[in-house]
């Protein structure tokens, strides 16, 4: 394990290998059984990268795992309409399948929630007020889909992505919270994951049930040279909602 700190002593990266147990990691997996149909939306010719089957493993038949990106929120604005329209529940979250993804998440969402609780108290129970008041809100404006989401969502974060065989160049998330942390997890059958932090001149191995704590808004960081099936599940906070 290890922590990365700035120069005021502030930790600013959590590195913990091993935090999600084999059990835990089979259950991270379950997910993809129940968003198959998004599966094809998700992986497109061109457009931005992260829907660009340019950065996905090219899929074949035998694939045990798709290549896909599957987005989760409660609660959040559509692409490109940051703070104009209501909130609302994501796409894959209003398919018939909606309860049995919330209850596949609702473990990986609890260990996360309890990791940022030791990580960064602060945004721990920012997250619990904005949640609040985001129940608040759905009651208010009778949004019952939302309503019965957010009973379901086990986690502070407001967002999830869950993302199999695709590897990223190096960002900074621009929706995200400057002053808050992503976590991010994997899972799957894969050897020699890299995730790169060329701002801070790191990088770390991404094994198996590997957890890293970080600012995506500013810390640039990429996930580079996996060899075979693997699933990242990043946990984060979309600024507009906060």
């Amino acid at each position: 394990p290890a922590t990365i700190l700035d120069a005021s002593g502030a930790i600013i990266s959590w590195y913990l290998p091993d935090a999600l147990t084999d059990a835990t990691q089979v259950r991270n997996l379950g997910i993809l059984r129940f968003a198959r149909s998004n599966a094809k939306k998700t992986v497109k010719v061109n457009g931005i990268w992260r829907t660009n089957q340019e950065w996905f493993k090219p899929s074949s038949e035998n694939d045990v795992l798709t290549p896909r990106c599957i987005n989760l929120s409660p609660a959040w604005f559509q692409q490109g309409h940051e703070n104009q329209l209501d909130l609302e529940v994501s796409t894959s979250l209003k398919g018939a399948s909606s309860e049995k993804i919330l209850k596949a998440i609702a473990r990986p969402g609890a260990i996360a929630m309890v990791a940022l609780r030791v990580m960064h108290p602060e945004q721990y129970w920012a997250g619990l007020r904005a949640f609040s008041s985001l129940g608040e809100k759905a009651e208010s404006k009778e949004l019952p889909k939302m309503s019965e989401t957010l009973q379901y969502w086990a986690s502070v974060f407001n967002s999830l992505s869950v993302i199999c065989n695709r590897q990223t160049p190096n960002h900074r998330d621009h929706l995200s919270i400057p002053e808050c942390l992503d976590i991010l997890t994997m899972v799957g059958n894969y050897s020699n994951a890299q995730m790169s932090m060329p701002s801070l001149q790191l990088e770390f191995r991404y094994d198996l049930g590997c957890m890293i704590g970080f600012s995506g808004r500013i810390v640039r960081h990429g996930v580079h040279a996996v060899e075979g099936d693997w699933i990242a599940w990043a946990w984060y906070m979309r600024d507009s909602v906060h």
